[in-house]
């Protein structure tokens, strides 16, 4: 993971996402300051910004830093805060952040998982010569790596599939099948910690 930058709220979010749903949860009687209650469905007018998030974020998995190809229909909306939580925060553009369906569901409505909007600068690091392992950086607080710690494992940030899309990545970089700029536009992550050690 890295830092991602919130983008602003698309011209037509408020009247296409959140006036609707603040209408559907008045008329439902359900208050925003409170959880939903259990069982509830909801309308997910979320789905009408899906292609702005997409535009705004380029693409780019907010958890898993990777290039989503839109052709695969993988790109979803992940409320950071869980729908299931807070019923106000649930039609809110800076709830949400642009996610692959794998992470979206592997986060589910857990809440300890770092929030890339508030993320630092280089709490995780990456093993990019020898299998793509995600850890956290040695020099944080021990708290601050338990946090790293407990985002990797409720990602499954290290699943193998993960690990080798990684090193595929940046091979493709050292054998000039990629670009500088192109590497950082698929796996900005990889990109990152490449121009951190001094790989690039």
């Amino acid at each position: 993971m890295i830092p991602v930058s919130p983008q602003p709220e698309p011209t037509q979010f408020d009247s296409n996402v959140r006036q609707r749903g603040l209408a559907y949860l008045h008329k439902n009687g359900l208050a925003l300051n409170q959880p939903l209650p259990r069982g509830t469905t909801i309308e997910p007018y979320w789905q009408h910004c899906l292609d702005d998030l997409y535009t705004s974020y380029q693409g780019i998995c907010a958890y898993l830093a990777m290039y989503i190809d839109k052709s695969t229909g993988d790109a979803s909306v992940d409320h950071f805060v869980a729908k299931s939580r807070k019923a106000g925060l649930v039609y809110e553009w800076s709830n949400y952040r642009l996610a692959c369906l794998a992470m979206n569901r592997n986060k589910n409505n857990f809440d300890d998982v770092l929030d890339p909007f508030t993320l630092q600068n280089g709490w995780f690091y990456l093993d990019l010569l020898i299998d793509g392992r995600i850890f956290p950086n040695p020099n944080l607080s021990t708290i601050d790596q338990e946090q790293v710690t407990k985002t990797i494992n409720r990602l499954k940030l290290n699943d193998p599939k993960h690990k080798s899309t990684r090193i595929d990545h940046f091979q493709a970089y050292i054998l000039t099948r990629l670009q500088s700029n192109e590497l950082k536009a698929v796996s900005p992550f990889v990109w990152s910690e490449a121009d951190r050690q001094g790989l690039l």
